[in-house]
């Protein structure tokens, strides 16, 4: 059975908000409702889908609210009307106002895959490979109006392996955010917790990834296009163009060896994948797809295409 006095209401809408629902319905709190976008249109057939929290919750018996927004009036009246002692929020997909925060009677509390004050918004698991950081993790923040700007209760951390990408990383974290969440959740009804406010000079933010910024300048360094395809996969993937066709990049290897070419020339065709000159060094591609093609690896790629040495990319 539930403790007294610890009911809450869950916020989030991906996979990554899923895994940490998951963890929370274990208990001991009791999970009273669940607050998730609207379903989209999605896939090619555009039907509408409904977001990994709503099924999770539905197939848990948890009742599902999806309001357009949380500014509406009524939607805020429905939250209220649950009496909540905590709110908990991952990866919602909504900026929430200061009159839902004050909703709940421990108000609200926010898992946020990155070290605070680092990558607040959007983006941040993405943004921390691309910009070659080392090491990132989850916090626990209180939430305030600002945008990931509030005092943060708990952290824990993990390094960004070499071989990290979006995906890998994005899993770990979700793993480690339930755990935080957990450890947070035991201090916080014990009154155990102290928060620390932010440096906001120290801030950083992880806007959202846009489709433009994956296409691949062979004028930059292999190692900055290595971090770009680890970012960028699943989504939208570093891409370029291949006789004039799109090749979408889904892994790569950056080589600090001279490529002695143009950026964008193919200078090498291993028999793991073919060695393209960059502004400096050298990218592998390993593995790619075609346009109007499955993925590959770069080694079928090489002998369905006949590349050449010389060949140029871009």
């Amino acid at each position: 059975m539930a403790s007294e006095g610890r009911r809450i209401v869950f916020a989030g809408t991906p996979d990554f908000a899923k895994i940490i629902l998951q963890a929370l319905l274990q208990g001991p709190e009791q999970v009273i409702g669940v607050l998730t976008q609207p379903d989209r249109p999605a896939g090619r057939g555009r039907s509408l889908q409904q977001s990994p929290v709503k099924q999770l919750a539905e197939a848990a018996g948890v009742p599902v609210w999806q309001p357009q927004t949380l500014k509406d009036p009524a939607a805020q009246e429905a939250l209220r009307a649950l009496a909540p002692d905590l709110l908990v929020v991952v990866a919602y997909g909504q900026i929430l106002p200061q009159a839902v925060l004050d909703i709940p009677r421990r108000g609200a509390i926010n898992v946020h895959a990155s070290l605070l004050p680092a990558w607040r918004g959007a983006a941040p698991i993405a943004r921390a490979i691309a910009a070659g950081d080392t090491e990132t993790g989850v916090s626990i923040m209180q939430m305030e109006a600002g945008l990931d700007s509030g005092p943060v209760l708990w952290t824990v951390r993990t390094p960004i392996l070499p071989a990290d990408n979006a995906v890998t990383l994005h899993d770990r974290l979700a793993i480690l955010g339930a755990e935080a969440l957990r450890q947070t959740l035991d201090r916080l009804w014990t009154g155990a917790l102290r928060p620390v406010a932010q440096d906001h000079e120290r801030a950083t933010y992880a806007r959202k990834l846009r489709k433009e910024e994956a296409i691949v300048d062979w004028q930059r360094p292999a190692a900055e296009l290595d971090r770009l395809v680890r970012a960028f996969n699943p989504a939208p993937v570093a891409h370029t163009l291949f006789r004039g066709k799109g090749l979408r990049i889904w892994q790569a290897r950056a080589e600090d060896r001279p490529a002695r070419a143009p950026a964008g020339a193919v200078v090498d065709l291993g028999t793991d994948g073919l060695g393209v000159a960059c502004g400096s060094g050298m990218l592998r591609l390993l593995r790619v797809q075609p346009a109007g093609k499955a993925a590959m690896s770069a080694g079928d790629f090489l002998r369905g295409y006949r590349v050449l040495l010389g060949e140029r990319l871009g």
